[in-house]
């Protein structure tokens, strides 16, 4: 899932938030202040980063600023969290560059929800096409392709490869497979994974060897 960095000085909503965010499948890192944040931001890029407004060193604000002033972070994903409530200020973050904002207090639920909502927006913008090596899935076109060659797929198996491509390397648990192809909602078998993953497999070829079981875990493609 995604990587995200959490700017928040209080120590208490920020282990909610990382707790949330990790049950949710995803890697996070807390920061309690910007200088912080900015140092790990020259190593690793994130998908997607919650900034509190009211902070130790720099105001949130200006975080925001910075970030859409470099090219390298200007379409970096940032939801504000804030105790300030005035629509004066809830629109000023968004004019300094916020995708979206969430008031304090907060249900885990709403955090969640947001967070999921603009990654998925923000992927379907950006993730027009998805490679590992000579596999390539064009999104726009719908079409998975291995060495040139054209591979057909049902739309649950192609929508199960470009979940794994997208999260290369990073091992998938079932039930966050189940919930990003099939749905919350979903009523069937567990094991429809695995057949799924089974007719994949035998659809790639070579390829199909790099999707690796993970023992009582899940799936990661390599």
């Amino acid at each position: 899932m995604a990587l995200i960095y959490i700017i928040e000085d209080d120590d208490s909503i920020r282990e909610i938030e990382e707790f949330a965010l990790m049950n949710a499948g995803h890697k996070v890192l807390g920061f309690t202040c910007a200088k912080d944040f900015y140092k790990k931001l020259e190593d690793v890029m994130p998908d997607l980063c919650l900034v509190d407004i009211m902070l130790p060193d720099e105001n949130g604000n200006e975080i925001v600023r910075k970030l859409r002033k470099s090219t390298e972070t200007a379409k970096l994903p940032v939801i504000m969290v804030t105790a300030k409530t005035s629509e004066l200020d809830l629109v000023k973050g968004i004019e300094d560059g916020a995708d979206d904002y969430i008031k304090k207090p907060f249900s885990v639920m709403e955090l969640i929800s947001r967070v999921k909502a603009l990654l998925r927006r923000t992927l379907t913008e950006e993730a027009k096409e998805l490679k590992l090596d000579g596999l390539t899935i064009n999104n726009e076109k719908h079409e998975v392709s291995v060495d040139e060659n054209r591979i057909e797929l049902t739309y649950k198996e192609y929508e199960l490869l470009s979940l794994f491509i997208f999260n290369k390397g990073i091992v998938l648990n079932r039930d966050t497979i189940m919930e990003q192809v099939w749905g919350t909602d979903y009523e069937g078998e567990s094991r429809t994974i695995d057949m799924h993953v089974k007719t994949l497999r035998q659809k790639l070829g070579d390829y199909g060897t790099r999707i690796k079981t993970v023992r009582n875990v899940g799936y990661v493609i390599e």
